[in-house]
């Protein structure tokens, strides 16, 4: 496996960048995103996911750790390949991403071209409770954050309420307010169900 590639830039196009190192270029698919932070640079260090496909061997190439995770996050979704990742990581960045499955926010995944509703949907059902646990998500979706979160939800549903309805309540208000307790969480939350 692949962990990263440092060496010279010959070629910078939006979609993809040819990195040289000891004479070889290599051809490395990129977001829109990791073109914008290499488009002044001579050199670049990007962190590899290698595809090998039947018929292809191909290299996607991040600016940023915590990209590729969200990457590799989003292609274990069921209908999500590679360049459909690469396409949300084009449209938004990692941050956008995160947040939008965070908060259950369907109508922002399915602005990115090819992601239609149900596929939004899967991506927030598989990956709502690992995306807390991607190295560098800013501190309104931590580990602690899910695990107040958590709290607060089960609370809730031993007390009857929908699962569906619940959730998006809870990431309402964490959403306004990061630092409520699960007790204050469960309180507010039973005035708006």
């Amino acid at each position: 496996m692949y962990e990263y590639l440092t060496g010279k830039i010959s070629e910078l196009t939006p979609a993809y960048a040819v990195v040289e190192n000891n004479g070889i270029g290599y051809i490395v698919n990129i977001s829109l995103n990791t073109y914008s932070k290499l488009n002044s640079n001579n050199t670049c260090t990007l962190f590899l996911h290698h595809v090998v496909r039947e018929d292809a061997e191909l290299f996607f190439g991040f600016f940023s750790k915590q990209e590729r995770e969200i990457f590799r996050q989003l292609i274990s979704v069921s209908g999500v390949g590679p360049n459909t990742a690469r396409m949300m990581l084009s449209s938004l960045s990692s941050e956008e991403i995160q947040k939008a499955i965070m908060s259950g926010n369907v109508i922002q995944l399915k602005s990115i071209k090819g992601i239609g509703q149900k596929t939004a949907e899967r991506i927030i059902v598989d990956l709502r409770d690992k995306i807390a646990k991607v190295e560098g998500v800013g501190e309104n979706f931590g580990i602690s954050h899910n695990t107040i979160r958590q709290e607060a939800l089960s609370a809730l549903l031993m007390l009857g309420f929908q699962r569906n309805n619940t959730e998006k309540t809870i990431d309402k208000l964490l959403l306004q307010n990061s630092a409520l307790s699960a007790e204050e969480i469960v309180k507010l939350a039973l005035k708006q169900l």
